[in-house]
């Protein structure tokens, strides 16, 4: 077993911990005493400070699986590149029509 220190919320706290696993403890006693720094709990009894940070973890753990449950978003769906250049021939040519009528409705079109 190996033995580290945490400082969390000013205090410093020791933990065993398996041999190998002493960075992966300090990364989550890290996490820990940012979650303690933002709910403001510095300063407080050591329980009532662990129970803030506990509630803020569980909060984050709570939106993860929230997130995660939700069903996906649909893709848009596949591009067809023949229909898209019909839809582009064809709005091509209701242009052309548009521009014609607003050219015989100016007097531009003397055409019988």
């Amino acid at each position: 077993m190996s033995n580290i220190k945490l400082p969390i919320g000013g205090r410093s706290f020791a933990v065993s911990c398996a041999p190998g696993e002493e960075e992966h403890i300090r990364a989550l006693g890290e996490r820990i005493d940012e979650s303690i720094r933002k709910a403001g709990a510095m300063g407080q009894s050591e329980p009532r400070m662990l129970l803030f940070a506990a509630l803020m973890l569980a909060d984050e753990l709570h939106e993860s699986q929230s997130a995660a449950a939700a069903p996906p978003q649909s893709a848009p769906p596949a591009r067809d590149p023949e229909a898209d250049a019909q839809l582009s021939r064809t709005i091509d040519a209701i242009t052309q029509r548009i521009e014609n009528i607003a050219r015989h409705l100016e007097g531009g079109d003397h055409h019988p």
